[in-house]
C-alpha cells in the first residue's frame, strides 16, 4: 500500500472523559500513527470534532449551518492537537483546513497535500469540507479521492470490525470479515453515513473498518494484512469463521 486515508472521531482524544483533549488518550493515539507512518506509507488523515461539538445535541437552537460551522471549528482545535502530539513522536506534520485559519493550519490546496505526501509527511485535513451539511465521513471519502488513495481506514474504538448486531448489548453478534457496499446501505450498519458509502461505492474506493486502539493494527493494515472489515467492489457480505 502506497497511500491511505485515515478517519478518526473525535472523542479518540477526549479519553474517558468524552469532553476535550486527553493528553494520554492523544499520545496513545499518535504512537500508533507515528509506528505505522514509519513504515513508508503516505498518510493522511480526517478527525472529527465530536469531543468538543455535536451539531443535533449541542446545536439544536442554532441555525443548522451555524451549529454546523461550529463543528467544523471543534475538528481544527483536535487536527492542531493531534499534530502537536504526532510532532512529540517526530512525524513531520501539516494541518490543511477547509476553513481559512492562516495562523494555525494552511489552507486546504490539493496540489500541496499531494506534496506533502510525497514528500513523508502526514496531513492532517481539518474543517471536513468545509460546507454544512455534511459529515467528516463524507469529508473523509471526498478527500481520499482527491489524494487518490488506496484506502479509507475507518478507525474505531473497541470495536474490531462491522458487526450484524451491536456487540455491546449481544454477546452473539458475529462480525463481518467483509461486505458490499450496497449491504452497509440496505442494512443501515453503522459504518460512515450514506453519503460517504455512496461517494465511495461510486468510486469504488475501498473501506477498512478496525479497532485502532489494538496495538499495532494500523501498522498490520498498512502491511496488507487482513484485520477489521473490508468493504469494496467485487466483495460479497461475509461473515467471519
Amino acid at each position: 500500500m502506497q497511500r491511505a486515508l485515515l478517519k478518526l472521531s473525535g472523542e479518540f482524544l477526549a479519553g474517558p472523559s468524552g469532553f476535550g483533549v486527553s493528553p494520554e488518550a492523544t499520545t496513545a493515539l499518535a504512537n500508533e500513527i507515528a509506528a505505522a507512518a514509519r513504515r513508508g506509507v503516505q498518510l493522511a488523515l480526517v478527525v472529527g470534532g465530536g469531543n468538543f461539538w455535536r451539531g443535533a445535541q449541542h446545536g439544536s437552537h442554532m441555525d443548522p449551518a451555524t451549529a454546523d460551522y461550529v463543528g467544523m471549528l471543534g475538528t481544527v482545535m483536535n487536527a492542531i492537537a493531534l499534530q502537536d502530539a504526532l510532532e512529540g513522536q517526530g512525524v513531520d506534520t501539516r494541518v490543511q483546513s477547509a476553513v481559512t485559519i492562516q495562523e494555525v493550519a494552511e489552507p486546504y490546496i490539493r496540489r500541496r497535500a499531494l506534496r506533502h505526501l510525497e514528500k513523508g509527511r502526514v496531513v492532517i485535513f481539518a474543517a471536513g469540507t468545509g460546507n454544512p451539511f455534511f459529515t467528516t465521513d463524507t469529508a473523509a471519502a471526498l478527500r481520499a479521492l482527491e489524494i487518490e488513495a488506496e484506502v479509507v481506514l475507518m478507525a474505531k474504538n473497541k470495536v474490531d470490525g462491522v458487526y450484524d448486531d451491536d456487540p455491546n448489548r449481544n454477546p452473539n453478534a458475529r462480525r463481518y470479515r467483509t461486505l458490499a457496499y450496497l449491504d452497509v446501505l440496505n442494512d443501515g450498519l453503522k459504518v460512515m453515513d450514506a453519503t460517504a458509502v455512496s461517494l465511495c461505492m461510486q468510486r469504488q474506493l475501498p473501506v477498512t473498518v478496525f479497532d485502532i486502539f489494538t496495538s499495532g493494527n494500523l501498522e498490520r493494515l498498512l502491511a496488507g494484512e487482513e484485520v477489521g472489515t473490508r468493504i469494496g467492489a467485487g466483495l460479497v457480505s461475509e461473515l467471519a469463521s
